[in-house]
């Protein structure tokens, strides 16, 4: 069996050169979609060939269902990696892909629906005898039945958007008197953000670890995991730093929430690359919180502790290759840490674009830069702010702490502000050198010492 001749990457910035790279090694050509914002794009340049697909606002170009097929119909690309948001997680994209007779790389549209409706996955993987966080059994129409669970469960909960993700469509609740104010807020937020305006609740646990396992399955029915990630250091629900392995997880933990994940994507009969997350309260009790049907933004570190490329297993599977390895051939080596850095403020957070006036990144041993920068290159206002990824790898977590630290000290970029001095404050912090923080450290600390 061959594999593709020719894949369209319908995706831009760091994780397009990413696929482009993956796509290389394997001998497959592409084709790169821009938008005339990013004429000039590294994954523009790095590509066999690229087509523009309209103007800047994503609507009009990267969600263009449209376009995109179009793009590959004039180009004879045989299949389209989505890449991670945009329409990575869009079941109807998915399904218009295959009625175009083109492979969509990624989970199938059943799953990704699943994937996307988290009160029915909660629903279904609880039947199965994981453990959910407690809430409502599916969605709630009202600020009433949302009273009624709140009555049930207790106070405090956490309003989420059923088609959401990224920190959007979420409320926390600590006073009945809020619910009315939640509820208008995370309902207006999700219906802007994904088209639907549909809630569930579930029980907020203020002190806790954000762990995922990453999945990948073939379409004979193998499934295997790669481990753990732990994506605790947030801010606002979205991910800054993560790691591998959690500094936390006992051997005993850490097999019992992988082999719920396994569970959980045989239940599904789930396809190719994907994420269940997972919550970890102080007393160390997991549950299942939602699925990821998407490559991961922090899925470098994973293949750093296994040497698995995860992009490459994607596009392996979505051909019809099973999976080149068994789970009790995947051996797992030293710890890894992987920085977002981002074109924003390091202290209001705030998007910061423009010219890249300088650049230097860091070299040496155990030291991996995923990103689309280059000198003079314009850093848009109109996408995420997201640029670079730095990833080390050491033989344990104390080598990958000082890998990180220098590597950051190393990098150099001029023309924008980025969040390089917040990560050098956290990576010195003590409770982070430790292991011993939950998900509102960064709250904590910005609150206390302005880091």
């Amino acid at each position: 069996m061959e594999l593709f001749k020719k894949i369209l990457i319908a995706n831009r910035g760091e994780i397009a050169v990413r696929i482009i790279r993956a796509c290389k090694e394997l001998g497959i050509k592409t084709v790169a979609v821009y938008s005339e914002a990013d004429r000039e794009s590294l994954h523009v340049k790095l590509a066999d060939e690229a087509i523009c697909i309209g103007p800047p606002a994503a609507t009009q170009s990267y969600l263009n269902i449209t376009a995109i097929l179009s793009a590959a119909d004039i180009t004879d690309a045989e299949a389209i990696h989505p890449g991670y948001g945009f329409l990575s997680e869009n079941s109807q994209f998915a399904e218009a892909c295959i009625n175009s007779g083109i492979t969509f790389i990624g989970p199938t549209p059943e799953n990704i629906k699943i994937g996307g409706d988290k009160a029915k996955a909660r629903q279904i993987l609880k039947r199965r005898g994981i453990p959910v966080v407690p809430g409502s059994d599916g969605p709630i129409s009202s600020e009433e039945e949302c009273l009624k669970i709140i009555k049930k469960i207790g106070l405090p909960v956490i309003l989420k958007a059923s088609a959401g993700g990224g920190g959007r469509g979420m409320r926390i609740i600590e006073d009945e008197r809020e619910i009315e104010q939640a509820f208008f807020m995370a309902q207006r937020e999700a219906l802007a953000a994904f088209g639907n305006g549909e809630l569930y609740i579930e029980k907020y646990f203020p002190k806790v670890r954000h762990i995922e396992i990453q999945i990948l399955a073939d379409r004979y029915g193998n499934i295997v995991h790669l481990g753990e990630r732990d994506c605790t250091i947030q801010r606002r629900h979205q991910k800054l730093i993560e790691e591998a392995p959690s500094p936390v997880l006992t051997e005993k933990l850490r097999k019992k929430i992988s082999e719920y994940a396994v569970k959980a994507a045989k239940a599904l009969k789930y396809r190719n690359v994907g994420t269940f997350e997972f919550i970890v309260d102080h007393e160390f009790n997991p549950y299942f919180i939602e699925i990821n049907t998407r490559v991961q933004v922090e899925h470098p570190i994973t293949e750093e502790i296994t040497d698995i490329d995860i992009i490459k297993e994607q596009i392996k599977t979505a051909k019809g290759y099973p999976l080149s390895f068994k789970q009790s051939q995947i051996r797992f080596k030293g710890h890894a840490i992987e920085c977002r850095i981002n074109a924003e403020d390091p202290e209001k957070f705030t998007p910061y674009p423009g010219i890249i006036e300088f650049i230097h990144f860091p070299g040496g041993p155990g030291i991996r830069i995923d990103s689309f920068l280059y000198h003079g290159c314009k850093v848009s206002p109109y996408y995420d702010s997201l640029i670079a990824k730095i990833i080390v790898n050491g033989a344990n977590r104390h080598e990958a702490i000082v890998r990180m630290k220098r590597a950051l000290e190393e990098t150099m970029i001029r023309g924008i502000k980025t969040n390089i001095p917040f990560f050098l404050k956290v990576l010195q912090h003590p409770d982070f050198i430790k292991g011993k923080f939950f998900t509102d450290f960064v709250q904590i600390t910005q609150g206390n010492e302005k880091t």
